[in-house]
């Protein structure tokens, strides 16, 4: 579907999607016109002697601009827009809408097929009534069922309106023993027309109803699908992202999906796009007959035996959704598509996880062994001197870095794929580079999504990679069929008017200056505080010289006209954090060079910005992974990429929300995830960076960025953090091949590598929702302060205490004393301790460290085995070179085991390993050991 220009700046390649406000532009002249973008809001290359110049300060150096047009703020406002969640005036469609009644129902190898008839006259209250539908259920394998709606015509002018096309996000298919296989299901589906159509699913085993839309009615319209389900009190559901929220979702919650570019605003859409959720439901145990009865209340008895079952739902939709999660069940809203739900029967979270990847979205991509390593950028670093300084930097403070990276500053005029001439330019680009690979590091730009439109007066201002988007017709045009133009940094205006200034204030500029500080700032640094607090007063007062209206938002509502879809303005208004669907985003009725509209695939812009980058980079490198970080995601994205977190703010909330943000993506399939450590936005502080670099440390993605003209944050700028780094650094470094062996099993099993404790825990209740610790694959539990001032922190250490399993403490080597199950222990960590456990039973492969992974992979070999209480632990160790897709020298599986007093390796593979095992180290021996 889409068609992008890809030419490459360096081996590494970042890609961020940034969604933008756009307009229509009704240019008679469709070769000069096109997607006005250009990331970048930094210093240009110097303009001729004639033009006149403007001197700003950007992290203290000097920069030359010319004066530009700034595009005025109404040009990113959208129209007045109620949610329906929020109008106490909107239509129920439960209440007006008839439902439909299933007919010509007929038995097939895999389940059944059925036409769905209006049961009554048409509501048409948010869309035009589809008036016949085909239903179709199939047991597609032992453990996955198939529920699918779609209208029953459906020609070429409205296929893209309801089928979400294979060619772009695959479908689960029916598995090819699935005739024999399904017998064994443990689900179960059953309908009836009684008043109208429902449908409920049924888990044999327990008799538990896993979704029935019994009592409700089916809604579908052609821009309006509803569907509900019953849900036990106080489910546990995990999922439906992207959101900042808490792990378990609650059921107070609506879970809008319009991937929108907005800094990580907490319970609203932001980038991503996941329609699945998993659902575990506690059951407590008659141990004298065996029966089970559902637990409904959070209360929990920690000597009472629980036995738990999970199961998984995917609705393969991309179209603009609503997830209304309220106590009593599930309401499922769409603006467009169809019903493709795929129930995982489970029942526990890995198996679901597993079915979801190997069925649905693809298994996550094994990256590069030096990904793994640490990543240092900011928006601001001025030109690659202020780089190698960053870099010499870490070196004289003996922290590690592996990769440093650059934001939109390195650009020509916010031109992809394009250097300043200047700041950046390619000789000097060229010694840089060849430095920093000689030291075994990397280098790794961003780039935005957006590409420049040139002068057409102006012959030194052209741009190839516009002229071949352009000449092959790629970017997105009109209704009318002039080609679009968007808006992203320099904003949309007359092309010869290129770059203009954004229609907002950038970090720093007046009325825009950083002021903000995290929480309890003001404790730890009075005068400080007080100082920034005092100047953003002054400076939020002269922002607010216009007197807030006392009116009423007159707010547009859009009649559904039978027959036709108002794609601009859809009559349901879903919660769109930026209200109008087209505010600050590419507008829903531009239309791709397929002849789809924006409305129609606007989630699944970053995905397939991801494949055809992935794509890309396979055929420009040969052989080698790419390493892509991407910031719109969708269902089935990490098979290409990784993400981070977006545009967090330096809060300690945020660090907080780090974890059940990343437990989330483990659960759609991208366990490649960081965040912006010390925080994006504002001005981080020494004790917030210092817990959040050593917090982070333990996510697979591990990289410190902030904001323009924010206060330096890299590592090294406060002796504490820097110290607190090299502590954690350190383990990091020590376990990276137990980490990188995570990433082969799950690239090749559908395993995760961050783990929620209810995860590895999954009988025990009292974890449910359990999301200020996790497990770092099934060995390490992490433990970090997430609170302002603390000197220790509450932890729990799952199955211990009675429960048969132990911890290790990482730094003494001693088994934790726990006397209680599910006891909250207070565990000392002062700054600069982040509590680290090695759960008995395990065995982890370590390296000696080095300050880049390059070395490290060259250093002795280490073994640390943590016994069980009985006596036993097992755990892998997978090798290869640590970047080629095909592994022409070989790989290497070993497997460790230890038990009886002794410890034993298994090895398979090729690959010929000359690095000496310098110690083996084993916790909790209890006698002689054997060998």
């Amino acid at each position: 579907m889409y068609h992008y220009p890809i030419s490459l700046f360096n081996i590494f390649v970042y890609s961020t999607l940034l969604l933008s406000k756009t307009v229509h532009a009704q240019s008679p002249d469709k070769d000069t016109t096109s997607i006005q973008s250009a990331p970048g809001a930094t210093a240009a290359a110097p303009l001729p002697s004639h033009a006149s110049s403007e001197v700003v300060e950007i992290s203290g150096t000097a920069s030359t601009f010319r004066p530009i047009f700034t595009v005025p703020t109404e040009a990113d406002l959208g129209a007045p827009l109620l949610p329906n969640i929020n109008d106490p005036n909107a239509t129920d469609a439960q209440t007006a809408c008839p439902g439909y009644n299933a007919t010509n129902v007929k038995r097939t190898a895999y389940g059944l097929t059925a036409t769905l008839i209006l049961a009554g006259p048409s509501c048409n209250v948010y869309g035009t009534d589809i008036e016949s539908l085909n239903l179709t259920i199939e047991y597609q394998s032992a453990d996955r069922l198939c529920v699918q709606v779609v209208p029953t015509y459906i020609g070429p002018l409205n296929s893209s309106q309801y089928i979400l096309p294979t060619a772009l996000v695959y479908q689960p298919t029916i598995e090819a023993d699935a005739e024999s296989s399904s017998l064994t299901s443990d689900l179960s589906f059953i309908w009836s027309n009684e008043p109208t159509f429902s449908f409920s699913v049924f888990r044999k085993s327990t008799g538990d109803t896993l979704f029935s839309t019994a009592g409700t009615k089916l809604v579908f319209e052609n821009q309006f699908i509803e569907f509900a389900s019953v849900l036990p009190k106080n489910y546990n559901l995990y999922g439906l992202g992207e959101s900042i929220h808490g792990l378990r979702l609650g059921n107070n919650f609506t879970k809008t999906m319009w991937a929108a570019d907005i800094g990580d605003p907490v319970d609203y859409n932001i980038y991503g796009t996941h329609p699945f959720y998993l659902d575990t439901r506690y059951y407590e145990v008659d141990t004298s007959t065996g029966n089970l009865t559902l637990l409904t209340s959070n209360e929990t008895n920690a000597t009472a035996d629980y036995l738990a079952y999970s199961h998984g739902l995917y609705n393969r939709n991309a179209h603009g959704q609503e997830i209304l999660l309220r106590p009593t069940n599930i309401t499922w809203r769409s603006l467009g598509g169809s019903i493709d739900l795929y129930f995982y029967a489970g029942p526990t979270q890995p198996e679901v996880t597993t079915a979801f990847q190997t069925s649905a979205i693809g298994l996550p991509a094994l990256q590069q062994y030096f990904t793994f390593g640490y990543h240092q950028c900011r928006w601001g670093y001025a030109n690659w001197s202020q780089l190698q300084e960053v870099v010499d930097n870490y070196e004289r403070f003996g922290i590690p870095l592996e990769n440093i990276w650059t934001d939109i500053d390195y650009m020509n005029q916010y031109r992809d794929f394009d250097n300043d001439p200047v700041r950046f330019n390619y000789t000097a680009g060229e010694q840089f580079l060849s430095a920093l690979h000689a030291s075994g590091k990397h280098y790794i730009p961003i780039i935005d999504s957006a590409i420049y439109v040139p002068n057409p007066e102006n012959a030194s201002d052209a741009y190839p990679t516009f002229n071949r988007g352009n000449d092959t017709n790629s970017f997105m045009t009109n209704p009318d069929g002039s080609t679009y133009i968007g808006s992203v940094w320099p904003g949309y205006t007359n092309i010869t008017m290129n770059p203009v200034h954004p229609p907002f204030q950038l970090p720093g500029e007046p009325g825009a200056v950083i002021y903000s500080y995290p929480e309890g700032f003001n404790l730890t640094n009075a005068t400080e505080a007080a100082a920034a607090s005092s100047a953003s007063s002054s400076q939020a007062a002269a922002a607010s010289t216009a007197a807030a209206s006392s009116t009423t938002p007159n707010y547009l509502r859009t009649t559904p006209t039978p027959g036709t879809r108002d794609i601009n303005h859809p009559p349901y208004v879903i919660n769109n954090v930026q209200g109008d669907l087209a505010v600050h985003a590419v507008s829903p009725n531009a239309t791709h060079a397929d002849g789809t509209e924006e409305y129609d695939v606007h989630n699944l812009f970053g995905y397939q910005i991801l494949n055809a980058t992935y794509n890309a980079l396979l055929a420009a490198m040969p052989g080698k992974r790419p390493f892509i970080i991407g910031r719109s995601t969708f269902a089935g994205a990490g098979k290409w990429a990784g993400h981070w977190g977006g545009d967090n703010t330096s809060l300690w909330a945020y660090m907080f929300f780090s974890i059940p943000q990343a437990l989330s993506f483990s659960l759609f399939g991208i366990p490649m995830f960081g965040v912006d450590t010390c925080g994006f936005n504002g001005n981080t502080d020494e004790e917030l960076c210092n817990r959040w670099m050593q917090l982070s440390a333990f996510f697979p993605f591990y990289r410190n960025h902030n904001t323009l003209t924010a206060n330096p944050q890299e590592a090294y700028v406060w002796a504490s953090v820097a110290e607190a780094s090299r502590t954690a650094m350190n383990i990091r470094y020590t376990i990276l091949p137990y980490m990188y062996t995570l990433f082969y099993l799950a690239h090749n099993t559908g395993s995760t590598v961050m783990r929620a404790l209810a995860w590895e825990f999954p009988n025990d209740p009292s974890l449910a929702a359990a999301d200020r610790q996790f497990f770092l694959g099934p060995a390490i539990l992490v433990t970090p302060v997430l609170d302002q001032g603390a000197v220790n922190v509450s932890g729990v250490f799952p199955g211990a205490g009675g429960k048969g399993e132990v911890y290790y403490d990482w730094y003494t080597l001693s088994a934790q004393n726990v006397s209680t199950p599910g006891a909250n222990l207070t565990i000392d960590a002062p700054l600069g301790h982040i509590p680290v456990y090695i759960r008995g039973g395990h065995v982890i492969p370590i390296q000696e460290p080095a300050m880049v992974t390059r070395d490290a992979r060259r250093n002795p070999w280490g073994v640390m085995a943590a016994l069980s209480l009985e006596g036993t632990a097992q755990g892998n160790l997978y090798i290869d070179d640590g970047e080629s897709v095909v592994q022409e020298n070989g790989t290497l599986l070993v497997e460790f085991t230890a038990s009886g007093n002794a410890l034993y390796a298994s090895a398979r593979g090729t690959w010929n390993d000359t690095n000496p095992l310098a110690n083996v180290t084993v916790l909790g021996v209890q006698g002689g050991v054997g060998n």
